[in-house]
């Protein structure tokens, strides 16, 4: 079948001369694209984990399911394995930032994913907020023979400020739970009361693991100068820092076998203003797994 043309346009008379063309740009140079990372083979990914992880007796037995270049990409050891673990972006070596009162909601103030989150309402004013969020050990990377035979260390830590609203205005809780998310095989709980020395606002340190409890952690040393004064021992550079911000510690060692799910809880205390809600901030938040040295 031809091809069915239109015509001129009824009164058009003569076609218009078609319009110049502008000539075509020159085409863009095409941007080469990144290589792809190249995967370790299996002997490499189980060379490079085992000098990371250094694990007593210098070896490990992986379960039929699990390969080392699997466990080179989920790296569950000596990670932090909870999500947003500084939702305000607040750091841990400079004065809490200055705020007011606010009327907003925690929400809106950083970045909370991961976080369940909720207020209980006290006495003349005051309220705590309750952050908490559950780690699936298995779901990272871990697995059963792991925690039940080799029992790696977990490391939880925090760093609150020192807000002044109250006596005390933080507390830690947190349960290592069975597979049914129920049964308690370990816990730790811990509501420090701070000294009131030095300015209000800086972050304060409560209790700490043996700084030989990980390779990769830092940890804070207190009363390691005359004034009492906190300082930051960091393992890998071999030397220590002052810190502004209190931090709270733990590591469950021999927790028994069954361990499949960490409970992390902390609580913050406010207290209502005329202009709105003044809040105890916290930071680097942290849980972690590691073999002991």
């Amino acid at each position: 079948m031809e091809e069915v043309r239109e015509g001129p346009a009824l009164g058009g008379g003569m076609e218009e001369p078609a319009s110049p063309q502008e000539p075509p740009s020159p085409a863009a140079p095409e941007t080469p694209g990144l290589p792809a990372p190249e995967q370790p083979t299996e002997a490499y990914a189980q060379q490079l984990l085992l000098q990371e992880w250094a694990p007593p007796g210098g070896s490990l037995e992986l379960p039929p399911r699990l390969t080392w270049k699997l466990l080179f990409l989920q790296r569950p050891l000596y990670r932090n394995l909870l999500r947003s673990p500084n939702p305000e972006g607040i750091n841990i070596y400079e004065p809490a930032p200055p705020t007011g009162p606010t009327q907003q909601p925690l929400e809106t103030l950083g970045n909370f994913h991961g976080w369940d989150i909720k207020t209980e309402e006290l006495q003349q004013g005051l309220s705590w907020t309750v952050k908490q969020q559950g780690v699936d050990l298995l779901a990272e990377g871990l697995w059963e023979e792991l925690l039940d035979v080799e029992r790696p260390h977990i490391t939880v830590m925090d760093w609150y400020e020192d807000s002044r609203l109250d006596v005390c205005v933080y507390e830690l809780h947190v349960w290592l739970l069975a597979a049914d998310r129920r049964t308690v095989i370990a816990q730790h709980h811990v509501a420090p009361r701070t000294s009131g020395r030095g300015p209000p606002g800086h972050w304060v340190q409560v209790r700490l693991p043996n700084p030989s409890a990980t390779r990769t952690h830092a940890f804070v040393s207190q009363d390691l100068t005359e004034g009492g004064e906190q300082r930051l021992w960091v393992p890998h550079k071999n030397f220590f820092v002052t810190p502004v911000l209190p931090q709270v510690s733990h590591v469950f060692r021999q927790y028994g076998p069954g361990v499949r799910f960490v409970r992390f809880l902390h609580k913050t205390k406010n207290r209502m203003e005329r202009g709105g809600l003044l809040r105890t901030r916290v930071t680097n938040s942290s849980v972690s797994v590691q073999f002991r040295e």
